[in-house]
């Protein structure tokens, strides 16, 4: 189905191939969290991922104004919105706690990894079957480096990679929601998020209200973490089979090390290149349907 922003423009969005939307995603997914370990030096993680959220959901709700169309919406599909929204709160909490003890590329590994199985589902082709293997080759190279070295940050990532898995499945759901889905469901859980998560980090967030530049910094965080690659994530979801879409996540543990090393001078390894260069091979030999 296409989102409201569709069927004022229908031209424009359908324009744009669902891969190019990911893109956008992968990119910025891991970009404005880059910005986010600079920040943790003055504010806590889940301060930070505190104004991630809260940033995002004032946003969403002065640009989408999604309650409107709550009226239209059905018991099932507000308990999506209730569901999709706890699980963006508690994922962003995990995933900056994880992200503050060890590389951005290790933790786009292993967040990674509960996703194959959604990858696996439909994906019925030997040369998918093929592509898959390479890419789960290419992870437990990038993972295998930091098991050890870090068994509580790897602990959250694992929490925020299950979590992840779940985005998927009920962001893909949400995008096909009739009456407030795509864009719309997705501001209205960002809502439900923001409730949830100030109980977990909005106490954390304090240290930022007493500095100006620390708080902006947070609210650019928010648009680069969870504005513009939650919508593009709706947009490349609502065209694209949920398997396929979970086969090209694979593509992410190589943006966060590339985004790691470029802001934040995390240098990889000769192993953790040759895992990248295998998740890169996995997703070019995959046949999308």
């Amino acid at each position: 189905m296409e989102t409201r922003i569709d069927r004022r423009r229908p031209g424009l969005a359908a324009a744009v191939p669902p891969e190019t939307y990911f893109v956008g995603s992968a990119v910025f997914h891991y970009l404005g969290p880059a910005f986010a370990v600079l920040l943790f030096a003055l504010v806590p993680p889940l301060g930070v991922a505190w104004i991630r959220v809260a940033s995002a959901a004032a946003i969403f709700a002065a640009w989408r104004r999604p309650w409107r169309g709550l009226a239209g919406v059905g018991a099932d599909g507000r308990r999506l919105l209730l569901l999709f929204g706890a699980t963006l709160a508690v994922m962003n909490a995990c995933f900056y706690i994880a992200i503050d003890r060890l590389p951005l590329g290790t933790v786009a590994a292993i967040e990674f990894l509960p996703v194959i199985a959604l990858a696996a589902i439909g994906l019925r082709t030997a040369r998918n079957g093929l592509a898959l293997a390479t890419a789960v080759g290419g992870v437990y190279l990038l993972t295998d480096v930091r098991l050890v070295a870090e068994p509580l940050g790897v602990a959250f990532a694992f929490a925020n990679a299950a979590l992840f898995a779940l985005y998927i499945v009920l962001g893909h759901r949400v995008s096909r929601l009739p009456s407030l889905g795509g864009i719309d469901g997705l501001a209205a859980a960002m809502l439900v998020a923001l409730v949830v998560a100030t109980p977990i980090g909005g106490w954390f967030a304090a240290p930022a209200f007493a500095a100006p530049a620390a708080l902006l910094a947070g609210i650019g965080v928010g648009v680069t973490s969870s504005v513009i690659p939650y919508v593009c994530d709706q947009l490349a979801m609502a065209r694209l089979r949920r398997e396929t879409y979970a086969l090209l996540v694979s593509l992410l543990p190589a943006t966060a090390t590339v985004i790691g090393l470029v802001v934040l001078a995390q240098v990889p390894s000769a192993q953790e290149l040759v895992g990248v260069g295998l998740v890169v091979a996995g997703v070019a030999v995959h046949r999308g349907g």
